[in-house]
């Protein structure tokens, strides 16, 4: 057993980029078909003394509110007691229900920002999840990122055992695995859930008295583990809501660990449940989900977007007058494509950032409209100009093509499309909602096809031996891209979501 506090010191590492990674011009409903939408973002925070946990872990998932923007909650350790908040809405929404912050002030807290996906809806699905003992009283909390891939068959054999179900979310089986073996010690019920449950999960968990997080075996989903002070610890979706709190990266979880506080130890202590695990996390964070500010297994999220710019330029070279970036994932690419390609970048795109996420309108004519609401291009920079589009991906297409209209109805002369991600073959079922596979435009069509019904001059995508050389590595999750997976999928797993 390590104690985590001696580590601070070798694995120190911040960025300080402000600045978010989603594509943020779609409306919610164009987003859902038209992106991957990642299911949450969680946070946890311990203190050996009573600290302003109210406002710090606010600060904290406002840092990750790019990662969900349905509804938020969370859960705190007071006195002794675990006192809950949860409903729908964007994190100040939530913190604005509380009419009384100093019950949510204590030693302990945990929070969750959640994306609605393809399952239920209902507040009962809102999280932190949490379990009550014979007096009506909350013994145990959690919040849970990623999906389970044999949620279905543990909840037929838990509920076979008498455990009666609150909601149709696969982490109340985490909860209610967890809950079963107590008896086994906080640690000991952790290891024994960590042993049956299957898939991608990041967690973080309060008990009345005690603090812990933990991670698949595979490292799918993101979790970083940050330090205060030495009595004092954060856990993390990314390092960006470290420094939301003004706490230090120290490392990211490992594969396979659980990371807890202990009666007998002072400190954060540390468990590999598995050791020697292989590191699989999502290569989609790094295009895609993430805030550029963050650092994931001690990678820069904008350094892999920039350099992703650079190499699609050495891969596919054109002549053109300008490049663009789609905002906001699409800026760092378009700046490391016109450092090595010598075109100049502008930022020509312009996106209102004062208008909500949905539009309720009546005709299809006025949908496709919204697009052009939500960015609008400077005219006078592209009009007659050939221009280098670069975006992070094609989901299904439709916001691309509507996205070269706008373009085109400006006058631009040439348009050359270029994605950062390989294309998008194949639905994910481990943390992010995707489209099905016949939705998936770049399953259906040939990149010669897609560039005819984009209208474009030319079309490229980078390829799946660019992507592993500026990840450094061939280990990570590129299900979407391959259709192979680190894990197998379980029967009915999309049910269950």
């Amino acid at each position: 057993m390590k104690d985590l506090k001696n580590q601070k010191e070798v694995y120190l590492n911040q960025f300080k980029t402000r600045s978010y990674g989603r594509n943020l011009f779609r409306t919610q409903d164009e987003e859902r078909l038209d992106a991957p939408t990642e299911e949450c973002g969680i946070f946890g925070l311990y203190s050996e003394n009573d600290t302003d946990t109210f406002s710090l872990s606010q600060f904290g998932l406002f840092a990750l509110q790019h990662r969900g923007q349905e509804a938020c909650g969370i859960s705190v350790m007071n006195n002794n007691k675990i006192f809950n908040i949860k409903d729908e809405g964007l994190v100040l929404d939530v913190y604005k229900e509380i009419q009384e912050p100093e019950t949510f002030m204590g030693n302990g807290v945990i929070g969750h920002t959640r994306y609605t996906t393809a399952g239920d809806k209902k507040k009962y699905n809102f999280q932190p999840f949490f379990a009550k003992n014979e007096y009506d009283q909350i013994i145990l909390s959690i919040a849970h990122n990623g999906n389970l891939t044999n949620a279905m068959e543990l909840k037929k054999e838990l509920e076979e055992e008498g455990v009666v179900f609150k909601a149709t979310s696969d982490s109340e089986v985490i909860l209610r695995l967890i809950q079963k073996n107590l008896d086994l010690g906080l640690r000991g019920a952790i290891k024994a859930t960590m042993d049956k449950i299957e898939g991608a999960y990041s967690v973080v968990g309060i008990t009345r008295n005690k603090f812990f997080a933990f991670r698949d075996f595979h490292g799918i989903r993101p979790l970083v583990l940050g330090a205060m002070d030495e009595k004092s610890y954060v856990v993390a979706s990314e390092s960006a809501a470290l420094d939301a709190v003004g706490a230090q990266y120290v490392r990211d979880i490992l594969p396979g660990e659980i990371v807890y506080t202990s009666e007998n130890e002072k400190g954060l202590q540390s468990f590999l449940v598995k050791e020697n695990c292989e590191r699989n996390i999502c290569s989609f964070e790094y295009i895609y989900f993430a805030r550029p500010d963050s650092t994931m297994e001690g990678i820069n999220v904008h350094e892999i977007r920039e350099k992703s710019g650079e190499k699609i330029w050495y891969q596919a070279p054109v002549d053109a007058d300008i490049v663009i970036g789609v905002p906001d994932s699409g800026v760092p690419a378009a700046i490391g494509f016109s450092k090595v390609s010598g075109i100049p970048f502008r930022p020509v795109l312009i996106k209102n950032r004062y208008i909500g996420r949905s539009f309720i309108v009546p005709t299809q004519e006025m949908r496709e409209r919204i697009v052009n609401l939500k960015l609008n291009p400077i005219i006078s920079e592209i009009k007659d100009k050939r221009v280098v589009i670069i975006d992070d991906s094609i989901v299904r297409g439709t916001t691309s093509k509507r996205l070269v209209k706008i373009l085109k109805d400006a006058g631009v002369k040439e348009i050359h499309f270029r994605s950062v991600s390989p294309p998008i073959i194949a639905p994910c079922f481990l943390g992010i909602d995707t489209p099905s596979k016949d939705d998936l435009i770049s399953a259906n069509m040939s990149v010669e096809e897609l560039r005819k019904y984009l209208g474009v001059d030319s079309l490229e995508f980078l390829t799946m031996e660019n992507l592993t050389e500026i990840l450094g590595s061939d280990k990570h999750c590129f299900g979407c891209f391959t259709e192979k997976y680190p894990v197998e999928k379980g029967e009915n797993v999309d049910l269950f979501r």
